[in-house]
């Protein structure tokens, strides 16, 4: 990152009582990421000193925990994230959250309504759930299940398992371990019926990050970045054994840990890459539905949540999606971040999440450069707005042969600087 950096030294940054006859925006950043830089390279911002006033924040989620209560922040301020944003990104809430959305959409609209909820394996929070859990695994004998703790992210915590003995002695660990704390700090878990046919590129599994760009939920206003990437194992995939992480674990946290890791080798694909990929394989339409479904995920996930987080003008959330395909072509939802890594693997790593942060501001516009009509802002696409957002210009040929109905463009074509320079105005005298 450091030749990003030297671009603007510290002495070369604007004053923070005008620029350009303006007043500057005022930033606060407590995470070193890329988001930092991001910050530190936009025009007209600058950091705010240590007792100043912010107009902006990116924070982490320790943050945000301990400071949301007791924040007054003016109507301009903008801070990255919900303050109850764990009810989608907490594994245990995550799966109560849509079960209960699959539910009333059953009892209001009935099964085919329903199974649109149908992208998450079956899935039980122990301990609450425990009994329930044994009578499904003694169904179900010789399928394989994965454990996860239901706070931790990065692949912390993960095994998988196939005998009744392993969830019974997990069990008794987890009690032994209850009595030993307050209930108020009983750690969750979810046993979860594992994908056990991945697809497959090259004999080794992988899984999606995608970004979703939240700006409200009342009404659900959400953007789809056309950018992620592929994360593949270390090791091709197999059945035959359940005890090695690198094959089974995508997370870039466990890969970079395996004896033979290359950090020089290529263990990421762009979306576009696998989109074209898929295409050559399957041809544009199966893609096409595939990516149609990617959508549901991102739009029914939020639904389920809309009731629940505590909407705030001030706030917005760039999700990190966690995405696996089938060998069927069917998506499936792994899991929500809230804090998705900002740190990179590579100079091409570096700069798609330079391009996805900075677009992030874009939207939520501090400099009031938009008019709030846009369906694109740079690489987000208005895929929800209080309703489906649908698409009023032609699909780009390597995307399909014919337009989908929604606004979305995964994978496609990402001519965001174009696009920025004919949307964004001159910025004007004042931001507020």
């Amino acid at each position: 990152n450091r030749e990003y950096k030297e671009e603007n030294k510290p002495g070369d940054r604007m004053s923070p009582s005008k620029v350009d006859g303006r007043r500057s925006v005022r930033y606060r950043c407590n995470t070193v990421n890329i988001a930092q830089d991001v910050l530190y390279r936009r025009p007209g911002w600058v950091e705010a000193k240590e007792n100043e006033d912010w107009d902006f924040i990116w924070c982490d989620l320790a943050w945000i925990r301990d400071n949301s209560n007791h924040l007054y922040m003016e109507e301009h301020v903008r801070i990255n994230h919900f303050r109850n944003q764990f009810e989608l990104c907490r594994k245990n809430l995550m799966v109560k959250n849509l079960k209960r959305h699959r539910k009333n959409l059953e009892k209001d609209f009935g099964h085919t309504e329903a199974s649109k909820c149908d992208f998450f394996p079956r899935t039980f929070v122990l301990p609450n759930e425990y009994h329930l859990c044994l009578e499904e695994f003694k169904r179900t004998l010789g399928s394989t299940w994965i454990m996860k703790p239901a706070g931790k992210s990065q692949g912390k915590g993960i095994f998988l398992f196939r005998k009744l003995k392993e969830i019974m002695d997990f069990k008794k660990h987890i009690t032994r371990s209850d009595e030993q704390r307050d209930t108020s700090q009983v750690e969750n878990f979810v046993a979860q019926r594992y994908i056990e046919n991945p697809y497959l590129i090259n004999g080794r599994k992988f899984d999606l990050r995608v970004y979703v760009l939240v700006t409200s939920f009342v009404p659900l206003k959400a953007w789809l970045y056309r950018e992620g990437f592929a994360r593949f194992s270390n090791t091709r995939y197999s059945l035959s054994t359940i005890d090695d992480k690198y094959m089974h674990l995508t997370n870039v946290a466990i890969q970079k840990t395996a004896p033979d890791y290359d950090p020089e080798s290529v263990r990421k694909w762009t979306v576009q890459h696998l989109r074209r990929y898929l295409t050559a394989k399957h041809g544009r339409a199966r893609v096409g539905t595939l990516f149609e479904d990617i959508d549901n995920i991102f739009v029914c996930s939020l639904q389920s949540v809309q009731k629940v987080i505590i909407n705030d003008k001030h706030c917005f959330e760039l999700y990190g999606y966690d995405i696996l395909l089938d060998e069927n072509l069917k998506p499936w939802l792994i899991e929500v971040n809230a804090s998705p890594s900002y740190v990179a693997s590579s100079r091409e790593d570096y700069e798609m999440k330079f391009r996805l942060l900075e677009d992030t501001l874009n939207v939520i516009d501090v400099e009031r450069r938009l008019t709030g009509k846009e369906k694109r802002v740079g690489g987000f696409d208005l895929m929800w707005n209080g309703g489906p957002v649908h698409r009023d210009d032609v699909i780009p040929a390597t995307c399909g042969s014919s337009p989908f109905p929604s606004n979305t463009h995964l994978g496609c074509v990402n001519d965001r600087e174009k696009q920025l320079r004919r949307l964004l105005k001159p910025i004007c005298k004042s931001p507020w």
